[in-house]
């Protein structure tokens, strides 16, 4: 059984930055492979970045990438997603997921979490 808990939102200044971790209390972390979405008000579920079991393949959106990076510590049971460089635009509450195969599709996932906001201001 995979249980996942978000943290590290909060509220930013545009250009800054922020690191979420999203730990798995399973034990089966290590074979998932791991997503981060994001969901704005009033606005659809959007995905942000995914990474292997393993960690050797990762998936970035082009809003995000080259200020987004997705990383996972596999001993820890936990993934991060460190942003930088950070947009009022970017402000949703962000989501991990964890599902069998890396893939950028929302609905092929198993595992939520509850999810934590990220607030940037202007």
């Amino acid at each position: 059984q995979v249980q996942l808990v978000e943290s590290g939102g909060g509220l930013v200044q545009a250009g800054g930055s922020l690191r979420l971790s999203c730990a798995d209390s399973g034990r089966t972390f290590s074979g998932y492979a791991m997503g981060w979405f994001r969901q704005a008000p009033g606005k659809e579920r959007e995905f942000v970045a995914a990474i292997s079991w393993s960690g050797g393949r990762t998936y970035i959106a082009p809003s995000v990438k080259g200020r987004f990076t997705i990383s996972r510590d596999n001993a820890k049971n936990t993934v991060y997603l460190q942003m930088n460089a950070l947009k009022p635009e970017d402000t949703a509450v962000y989501y991990c997921a964890a599902d069998q195969e890396i893939t950028v599709r929302a609905g092929s996932y198993d595992y939520w979490g509850q999810g934590t906001q990220v607030t940037v201001s202007s």
